[in-house]
């Protein structure tokens, strides 16, 4: 029965994109050449397929691999290097970071160490949980924070609706399942390995411009914003829409000690993990000082980033004949993200070399004449699509396009492209807008209504704040 529910709800998004991709090819005969009807009809076809999830989003990155040499857009061999970007390989160092992490409970020692250190009143752990959150999302997915704060933030809401005698616990509940999506969502737009879009729009402009865009730059950049908006979000929700008026709950107070006294001492291999942790941060951000320093040895963050990997198998744990990380851990790591970019950087590839890219960011440049008015658009744009569409197609899709309009205007890529990035990161108004949301909406503490609310006044902040930001501080740091 399952089965045949899949096929009805699947069944209609797959034909209807093979019809819109025959009709886009079709229709532009005589406007393009073969080449370049071959790859917008591929393109429509995969966006239809990415935004309707008729098919696993890997599996449809892999359309290219087959159908570009059929259609003579472009020969295996080169469709096939797009999988192997080195910006697939920065995610995947920071993927198994992000599993050395989880595996040995680093994460949730960060978690409760800190929500014991704001207090257990209502508003404080709130606080608590958004700081956890988002500086946990800094540095793994989105998703896995979102994961991993879950189970902790339902045992809290569970102690407080049965020991708090003040207060509305069900706008705790609330804020609470609300700042672990955000939280996540805007913690991970401090760091290029922080959430999936960063990666893909990393990856798409070594490959275009063969530059690598610098990691502490973007951390100089993005982390002011990524507090910001935690400190806005933090705000808006306690002090604004759902404030709960829950005094301290000695409780919910013993709950985190408890669950931090399991954990018990930091052990060797919690350390070890740790220890690999701040050392290749270290070395993201003071890379360029280390390249500057001497001439042997000439790292990037992609050769940092598998380093560290590769470490996390050599550095033994405290169980006896393993390594920090064992292969068999990798089975939880999410590979599909991984062919996901390389499907992405593929289609960008075909369409820029069919020359499709150009003259969409010609014709858009038209509208170009006010920079400014430029550079908004192109955030409420990416910020309000982003509340339909994955936020990492949605990168893949429109990086292309952004970069090509700037080219057009002789306006410096990153201009347009990181603000775009930013924004695709921060939709917050529908449950379907990013995984984290999903996530926490499922939990049964959300109304939708509330959700819609809370993310649209997040939204007007996250504009806000990418806009000045990326007007008057980006170009005195990238520029």
């Amino acid at each position: 029965m399952a089965n045949m529910n899949f096929w009805k709800s699947s069944f209609g998004y797959l034909f209807g994109g093979i019809i819109a991709a025959l009709l886009t090819y079709f229709l532009t005969e005589g406007l393009l050449d073969p080449a370049a009807r071959g790859a917008i009809s591929i393109g429509v076809l995969m966006v239809i397929w990415w935004v309707s999830e008729a098919l696993p989003m890997p599996v449809v990155a892999l359309v290219p691999l087959v159908a570009f040499p059929i259609l003579k857009i472009a020969k295996t061999d080169d469709v096939a290097a797009s999988y192997a970007n080195p910006a697939i390989y920065l995610f995947f160092g920071g993927f198994m970071l992000g599993l050395a992490i989880e595996k040995w409970n680093l994460h949730k020692r960060i978690a409760l160490s800190i929500i014991q250190a704001t207090g257990t009143s209502g508003n404080k752990i709130v606080l608590g949980f958004i700081l956890a959150t988002g500086f946990l999302s800094m540095w793994l997915s989105n998703t896995a924070t979102t994961m991993m704060m879950y189970p902790i933030a339902m045992s809290v809401i569970s102690v407080m609706e049965h020991k708090s005698d003040s207060g509305n616990t069900k706008n705790l509940a609330l804020t609470l399942m609300l700042s672990i999506a955000y939280a996540s969502n805007f913690g991970g737009i401090a760091t290029i390995i922080g959430t999936p879009p960063n990666v893909a729009y990393a990856g798409f402009f070594l490959e275009k411009y063969g530059v690598e865009l610098d990691f502490f730059k973007w951390f100089i950049l993005c982390a002011p914003i990524s507090v910001l908006l935690l400190i806005g979000l933090y705000w808006v929700m306690v002090k604004w829409l759902f404030p709960s008026h829950i005094q301290h709950s000695a409780d919910a107070a013993a709950y985190v000690a408890a669950e931090k006294a399991n954990l018990g001492p930091l052990g060797k291999s919690e350390g070890r993990v740790l220890l690999v942790f701040v050392f290749t941060a270290l070395l993201w951000i003071f890379r360029a000082v280390i390249n500057d320093l001497q001439s042997y040895v000439k790292l990037d963050d992609t050769i940092i980033a598998v380093v560290a990997a590769i470490v996390l198998f050599i550095v033994p744990s405290e169980k006896k004949g393993h390594a920090l990380l064992d292969w068999q851990d990798t089975s939880r790591m999410a590979w599909g993200i991984l062919l996901l970019f390389g499907g992405g950087i593929a289609l960008a590839d075909a369409l820029e070399s069919t020359g499709m890219i150009q003259k969409v960011g010609g014709w858009l440049a038209g509208f170009g004449n006010n920079t400014l008015l430029l550079v908004f658009l192109v955030i409420v744009f990416s910020l309000f699509i982003g509340e339909f569409m994955s936020n990492i197609a949605q990168v893949i899709v429109f990086a292309p396009l952004v970069s090509a309009m700037a080219d057009s205007l002789a306006l410096n890529p990153i201009m347009l492209g990181i603000p775009m990035t930013l924004a695709a990161s921060c939709a917050g108004m529908m449950p379907m807008a990013t995984p984290p949301n999903a996530i926490v909406f499922a939990s049964g503490h959300i109304r939708f209504k509330d959700m819609v609310l809370t993310g649209f006044v997040m939204n007007i902040i996250a504009i806000g704040l990418i806009m000045i930001f990326s007007w008057f501080v980006l170009p005195l740091i990238w520029l």
